[in-house]
């Protein structure tokens, strides 16, 4: 199996494609694309079923698009398991390529095992029942028991309404296009004082905040180098009686990822408790591990839920710096909800203005940012 995956990813260049690879027609189609996720939290990996032909002629490219989605998906989420959905909604023969169907199902049982957690198929037409047996056969029975055959009444058992199309019987408004790429879904969450109107003046909100909390702080800093340089004036006895128990906990949490840039504790779960104990905060604890300052900037999948504080700024080697992240309102945190945190090394010295920082960047190479989900 391992010599057939080498095989595999050099047959298709696996490591090396990226979106220059394919022409372009090959993603304004959006008949293959990765957007929202199941009720468990998994990833959805979407086939619009409607919208493949069968030919020949561009079959190879076809198969090169699902490897790239998938390790493009595998290096940005560490390995974590993903929901396939076939949508079949107005689909007849003519849609069904049985060689790139038993293609998807060799990914899954032979290139990445373990990445799937079911096989979501979104009315199924009659006509393609015997179809059906087929694709069964080749599963296997343990990948078969992940099939899961729905129709509009039944989809919401494994997806709820926020991220199903309304013809399925959701609510959500996403119109696939391209460019850019679709499975970004994160964006900038609140501000500690409340909505803002754009990214650009979150950032320069945020950083102007912190840079006037460090005005005072630069001689403190220096006798403590382990106070980061976005810390508030008030004391930290203080901020730790405000946060609740679980944010306490959150501060000592004994999972860390340790980046080439940052460390992040805890390393990948925010625990906010059950609807009944529901905590408000959470602590996410940045160490910068490098020689030079860091820039950084929060982000979430569901920013009118949640503030954060610090949201984006630069910290200098050697320190740390406490990010607060706060539920909003009435919200309840969601299995779905995601945070990415990303870093890139500077050149000069942290606490520069809103500006720099925006500017900054808008201009790093994509290749210099770490990124942690």
């Amino acid at each position: 199996m391992i010599d057939e995956s080498f095989q595999w990813r050099k047959e298709y260049a696996v490591h090396d494609l990226t979106e220059s690879s394919f022409p372009k027609l090959m993603f304004d189609v959006g008949a293959i694309y990765l957007h929202g996720y199941d009720k468990e939290g998994y990833k959805i990996f979407w086939f619009r079923v409607k919208l493949h032909t069968k030919d020949s002629k561009t079959q190879f490219e076809k198969k090169k698009l699902v490897a790239f989605w998938l390790e493009r998906y595998a290096k940005r989420e560490n390995g974590k398991p993903l929901t396939v959905v076939f949508d079949m909604a107005d689909t007849g023969l003519s849609n069904i390529d049985f060689d790139f169907v038993r293609y998807i199902i060799s990914c899954f049982k032979v290139y990445y095992p373990n990445f799937l957690t079911k096989i979501v198929i979104f009315e199924l037409p009659w006509v393609m029942n015997a179809a059906f047996k087929i694709v069964k056969n080749w599963l296997g029975p343990e990948a078969a028991a992940l099939l899961k055959l729905t129709n509009k009444n039944e989809i919401q058992e494994y997806i709820t309404a926020e991220y199903l199309p309304p013809y399925m019987g959701g609510t959500d408004a996403f119109k696939y296009s391209y460019p850019p790429l679709v499975d970004d879904d994160f964006q900038t969450p609140l501000c500690e004082n409340g909505p803002i109107t754009s990214e650009d003046e979150a950032e320069c909100k945020e950083v102007d905040t912190n840079n006037k909390d460090n005005t005072d702080t630069t001689e403190e800093q220096a006798l403590n180098s382990k106070k980061a340089n976005t810390s508030e004036q008030t004391p930290k006895s203080e901020v730790c009686d405000k946060l609740d128990s679980k944010t306490k906990n959150a501060k000592k949490a004994l999972t860390t990822f340790k980046g080439s840039l940052l460390h992040i504790s805890p390393a990948e779960e925010l625990h906010f408790g059950s609807k009944e104990t529901a905590e408000k905060k959470c602590l996410i604890v940045l160490t910068n591990v490098t020689k030079n300052a860091v820039a950084f900037k929060v982000r979430t999948t569901a920013p009118d839920k949640y503030r954060v504080k610090p949201s984006n700024s630069s910290f200098e080697p050697g320190t740390s710096v406490d990010i607060v992240v706060s539920l909003h309102g009435g919200c309840a945190a969601s299995l779905q909800d995601r945070f990415l945190i990303m870093a890139a090394e500077m050149e000069q010295c942290s606490g520069i203005g809103a500006q720099e920082l925006s500017q900054f960047w808008k201009d790093i190479p994509r290749n210099k940012v770490m990124e942690h989900r």
